[in-house]
């Protein structure tokens, strides 16, 4: 079996989504996965934690959200900085791996291990952002708020996202679902 490669990572989640796919994620082991990989489950482990963490990159996404808001300019608006983030985050990370992303997203919603799981993702993410806020100087409750409306803003559109069969960007359904919830929010405050 190979040792090392500058594709193993990819290799690994396209043989394990591929299992996930044919046998259900239940059925698949991770002996499953490395032999398929053609790699050791050392190799397996030095990637991720366990099967689950195939759908989820441990903690990329809220270390680079972390990464972004302490970047960023200090006059910068707190939201314009998450929403710009967004934007990159789905031009350079998502886009080009949608067949990828939309059958990671669709084995989560059928398999409430994954549901879980994405939900502590979701979780871990609002800190991150809400703690990069808070470093920032942004008073605690409106980081807390930004960093929720941040989340949700991100998880709406990937479910759109993947549940849509038409060759739409991950960014155009970010920017429908932002209109959507700024649409919603704005009823609220008028009814009140």
């Amino acid at each position: 079996m190979a040792r090392w490669a500058p594709d193993t990572h990819e290799r690994l989640r396209e043989a394990a989504l591929d299992l996930f796919v044919e046998r259900g994620f239940d059925a698949t082991t991770v002996a499953d996965i490395v032999e398929r990989a053609g790699v050791t489950r050392r190799t397996f482990f030095r990637h991720f934690a366990d099967k689950r963490e195939v759908f989820f990159d441990g903690d990329e996404i809220p270390r680079l959200a972390t990464d972004m808001l302490a970047a960023a300019p200090a006059d910068a608006p707190p939201f314009a900085i998450a929403w710009n983030g967004l934007q990159a985050l789905a031009a350079e990370r998502f886009e080009p791996r949608r067949a990828q992303m939309v059958t990671a997203r669709r084995l989560i919603e059928a398999e409430p291990a994954l549901r879980e799981r994405d939900l502590q993702k979701q979780s871990d993410l609002r800190a991150a952002v809400t703690e990069g806020y808070r470093a920032r100087g942004v008073e605690r409750l409106r980081a807390r708020v930004l960093a929720g409306v941040v989340v949700e803003l991100l998880q709406t559109a990937l479910e759109q996202w993947a549940a849509d069969d038409t060759d739409a960007t991950l960014a155009s359904h970010l920017e429908r679902a932002r209109a959507e919830m700024a649409e919603i929010l704005d009823g609220v405050v008028a009814r009140r």
